[in-house]
């Protein structure tokens, strides 16, 4: 363990140039003490590094000095080749730039590690897009990402669904940029509007101006801790509480499709009053995603309650007739 907490130290200050005492021992999770004896250790094992006192003062190595040591260990190196998103990068345009990591990365790593690395790669496939989801058309990512990149405030126009007209509205938003998010092989802006945080999805982005004034950005903003505060918000919405029947044979296959919309755990009973088939209480996110995603089972699902997405369905089905007839 010490030697791996030497070769961090090292790699820390490659990174950061000088460190205090204090900084370096709060992110190795050590004291000062066992520091400033890791520091004696390197200076032993013929590394240029060397302390100086006072305010200004700290841990540093001689100008110039670097090492080749990637300091992964064999796991490390495995989760990195593998896990490396090729398709979050290349969304960016940075798919070029993570290959040409990843080469320089494996010339760094021990021979003994390198077989490894590639039988990894040869047996794990990762995708993070669901069955059957397409590709999103995201044009103003790249200008979304320059925002991001620079901390330039943008004004962008939004479309917003409207759950009753069932269209989608534009509004015009002048937002800080905070940063970008993929989940699930969505992209997410997520920015400050008047001062307050939210995420708005890129493919529902229809037109981005950059504009010359700086963005306003807290100094202490954990960008990934502030995504957490927004999904606890999220997952505390109430939704539409929803009662349906469907068929016992295609629950399963219902609760996979549907898991991501709904907002509460399904309560299912069995009807007894007609076998083969099960109740199901839960709420979704929006009423217009429960009938979209309902609709798909067609008669193997019947809406109990509220009677408005009754009359949505309803009338979403013969639209459907309609057009067919």
């Amino acid at each position: 363990m010490r030697s791996d907490r030497l070769l961090a130290t090292l790699l820390l200050l490659q990174t950061y140039g000088r460190m205090s005492a204090t900084d370096l021992a709060g992110r190795l999770e050590v004291s000062t003490r066992t520091i400033y004896r890791d520091v004696d250790a390197l200076g032993a094992a013929g590394v240029p590094v060397y302390t100086e006192r006072g305010r200004l003062g700290g841990v540093a190595l001689v100008p110039g000095y670097r090492t080749d040591a990637s300091g992964l260990t064999a796991d490390e190196a495995r989760a990195l080749f593998v896990f490396a998103g090729r398709d979050a990068s290349a969304a960016v345009g940075l798919d070029a730039a993570l290959s040409s990591a990843l080469r320089k990365l494996m010339s760094a790593l021990p021979a003994a590690q390198r077989p490894d690395v590639d039988r990894a790669r040869e047996r794990v496939i990762v995708d993070p897009r669901h069955w059957g989801r397409q590709a999103e058309h995201l044009p103003h990512l790249d200008l979304l990402q320059q925002a991001v990149w620079t901390d330039r405030r943008v004004r962008v126009t939004y479309l917003r669904s409207d759950q009753v007209a069932g269209v989608d509205r534009p509004g015009s938003y002048t937002l800080d940029p905070y940063g970008l998010l993929v989940k699930a092989g969505v992209w997410y802006l997520i920015a400050a509007h008047r001062g307050d945080t939210r995420i708005f999805r890129v493919s529902r982005v229809d037109r981005v101006t950059l504009l010359r004034q700086p963005a306003t950005r807290p100094a202490e903003l954990d960008l990934e801790a502030e995504w957490r505060r927004l999904q606890r918000v999220d997952e505390r919405r109430e939704g539409v509480a929803i009662v349906f029947r469907v068929r016992s044979a295609r629950t399963a296959m219902l609760f996979r499709m549907c898991r991501f919309a709904m907002t509460t755990q399904p309560q299912v009973d069995r009807d007894h009053d007609a076998e083969g088939w099960d109740t199901v209480a839960v709420s979704f996110r929006v009423e217009a995603e429960a009938v979209a995603m309902l609709l798909a089972f067609a008669a193997d699902v019947e809406v109990v309650s509220p009677g408005s997405l009754r009359r949505s369905l309803r009338d979403r089905a013969r639209e459907v007739v309609r057009l067919y007839s």
